[in-house]
């Protein structure tokens, strides 16, 4: 992340892009953001977008001292943000991608979140990723490198959840490996072995 050495002259800055976004749910962009403040130009925000440099280590940080890292419960889930009218072809992010939530595939973005759960209760996003083709990796390889990165960062979870689709086994040996309870639905095609040499 930028540091910031001096108070920025910027009209647009972190703060007032927050409360933006928390105000403005639904049509975010430059150009809603210019219309609602009329003295602060698209270029302005447009600036300020590109100048941030936000990582996901970054989300860690800022939750860290609000939660206790030991103990809790961290989930992995993915969703898509529809972009109906974006062209695939025009941007890296924006692809077809399953929606559970529409039972079909539709375009749009695909977040995979990892969310932490601690045992007082309190919920946070600790770790994200922005589904990219030209990574040529699957969202098993997302969770996978998001999991390996907030253990590393300090987080303790005794479970990690998820649905089916990160039933893999490659995903339940790592989970073993690093000495994690998990609770990961299985597939219904998926055969299963509680008892070596036996399935079912």
């Amino acid at each position: 992340m930028r540091t910031i050495t001096k108070k920025s002259t910027a009209k647009c800055h972190l703060e007032l892009y927050t409360y933006y976004l928390i105000a403005e749910s639904k049509y975010s962009g430059c150009n809603r953001l210019s219309e609602i403040f009329e003295d602060l130009s698209h270029d302005s925000v447009n600036r300020f977008l590109l100048r941030e440099s936000y990582k996901p280590v970054d989300l860690f940080n800022e939750f860290k001292q609000h939660i206790e890292l030991s103990g809790g419960t961290l989930s992995i889930d993915d969703t898509v943000i529809e972009k109906l009218y974006s062209n695939p072809k025009l941007s890296k992010f924006i692809g077809y991608f399953w929606s559970g939530n529409k039972h079909k595939t539709i375009k749009g973005i695909n977040l995979v979140t990892l969310l932490y759960t601690d045992p007082n209760g309190i919920s946070v996003p600790l770790n994200y990723r922005l589904y990219d083709k030209e990574d040529n990796l699957s969202k098993n390889d997302y969770f996978r490198m998001m999991l390996s990165e907030v253990l590393a960062w300090g987080l303790r979870p005794i479970y990690v959840t998820g649905d089916s689709w990160y039933s893999s086994k490659e995903n339940l040996k790592f989970l073993k490996k690093q000495e994690l309870g998990f609770m990961i639905g299985i597939a219904k095609n998926r055969q299963v072995s509680i008892v070596k040499g036996q399935y079912q």
